[in-house]
């Protein structure tokens, strides 16, 4: 039994999933409690900023009560205060859910690729607390299969949807390349931070404008790799920049048209400015100056709106994929039901093909190597023959929930 219980963005508040969240430091030490006190053959713990969740296997029963009982205990937490938060999945919807989740079809933000990097590291660090068994790594392995396929053969994570990854595509869609390109960012905020953080990963070069709190623009600097100036360089550093990142909370403008057209008169490269401050911080009428491109807030929030709507379109067949990979595998599961038996089956029938084989080679007397090799040929087709249809049929039943009825019919054929 496979079974899922944990808190994600869609049932718990920031705070909650702060309360259970489980640092690196500490996760082998949970992982060991929960197997102990919940007594647990196996289990692994996603934790993210959008999740927390407990992946549990067990011999027999539900194990989903003590799952949750044992988590709160371990945070110091009582029961009754996470209770509303909880939500506990099992069977055939914990494998679903755990194959969304892996795909980004669970995710604040669909189609997001980090999840699938986190679900990789969760399973890793179970597998080094010596939790992880033959159960949750089936499921990790068809489950990051499922998400490749998903991704690869849908284009559910396509298209900039965050205001900071748009603001790096219409730069690549205006620049080409982003190496080497000289972004400026005039204010230090956090929206501004994160779009400057993602054009340089892409190999450009950041320079932080710096205004009442100069030290904020150089730690700023510092961790883009970059330097900081003071605000009266900003017609100097307008003229060298590419692209402009500005969103300083002041309350009147701080690029002003003139400003761009005294930029302007010493270069010939195009200009992207992102505003991202509200209000506005960008004077609108620069966007008519030749080569000068404007985006504001709600220019980026259209597009992303845009392209998550296209995201949406493409999750039916993500989800049609993942339909298809949880049948695949509960079938696999199912059929290892009677596996014990096939073998069983096997066992016997090799015994008995290696009985009657001493019996003849007592009748038949020494035979040369060739002959020992068409015996053992011949007798060993025999019983694959044989055994085929049974073994086959026993599959077959597994996969449609009568296992049990299986193992007695070929039990009683058989006399095993």
């Amino acid at each position: 039994m496979i079974v899922v219980v944990g808190v994600s963005h869609k049932t718990a508040p920031l705070e909650v999933r702060e309360a259970l969240a489980v640092p690196k430091e500490r996760m082998a030490e949970a992982l060991a409690c929960l197997k102990s006190e919940a007594h647990l053959a196996e289990a692994m713990i996603l934790s993210t900023c959008n999740r927390v969740e407990v992946y549990a296997g067990a011999a027999e029963g539900d194990p989903a009560d003590a799952v949750a009982s044992c988590f709160a205990s371990f945070h110091g937490r009582p029961m009754g205060e996470l209770e509303p938060f909880l939500y506990r999945v099992s069977g055939e919807a914990a494998v679903r859910h755990a194959f969304r989740v892996a795909a980004s079809l669970d995710s604040l933000v669909l189609g997001e690729p980090q999840i699938l990097g986190q679900v990789k590291d969760a399973y890793q660090a179970a597998e080094e607390a010596a939790s992880l068994g033959g159960g949750l790594n089936a499921l990790r392995n068809r489950s990051l299969a499922a998400a490749k396929r998903a991704r690869t053969e849908t284009s559910i994570g396509h298209n900039a949807v965050s205001v900071s990854y748009v603001a790096v595509e219409l730069a690549r869609k205006i620049f080409g390349s982003l190496k080497d390109r000289n972004v400026l960012i005039v204010g230090a905020g956090k929206m501004s931070e994160l779009a400057a953080k993602h054009l340089v990963r892409n190999g450009a070069f950041a320079t932080v404008l710096g205004g009442r709190t100069f030290e904020r623009a150089e730690e700023l600097a510092a961790a883009l790799g970059g330097r900081a100036v003071p605000f009266e360089g900003l017609r100097g550093e307008l003229a060298k920049a590419d692209i402009v990142i500005s969103g300083t909370g002041a309350t009147g403008l701080v690029i002003r048209k003139e400003d761009v057209e005294a930029a302007r008169q010493s270069r010939r490269r195009p200009l992207f400015l992102i505003d991202i401050a509200v209000p506005r911080d960008i004077e609108a009428s620069v966007r008519k100056l030749e080569g000068v491109f404007l985006y504001d807030l709600d220019d980026l929030k259209s597009v992303a709106d845009a392209n998550l709507r296209e995201r949406q379109k493409e999750a039916a067949a993500a989800e049609a994929i993942i339909d298809e990979e949880v049948r695949d595998f509960l079938s696999w599961q199912k059929s290892l039901d009677v596996t014990p038996m096939v073998t069983a089956l096997r066992h016997r029938a090799e015994k008995i093909r290696r009985e009657e084989l001493d019996r003849a080679r007592k009748k038949l007397g020494p035979l040369s190597p060739e002959q020992e090799a068409a015996l053992e040929l011949a007798t060993t087709a025999m019983v694959n023959k044989l055994l085929h249809t049974p073994t086959t049929e026993l599959k077959e039943m597994s996969k449609s929930g009568r296992a049990a009825e299986a193992v007695e019919l070929v039990r009683r054929l058989f006399g095993l």
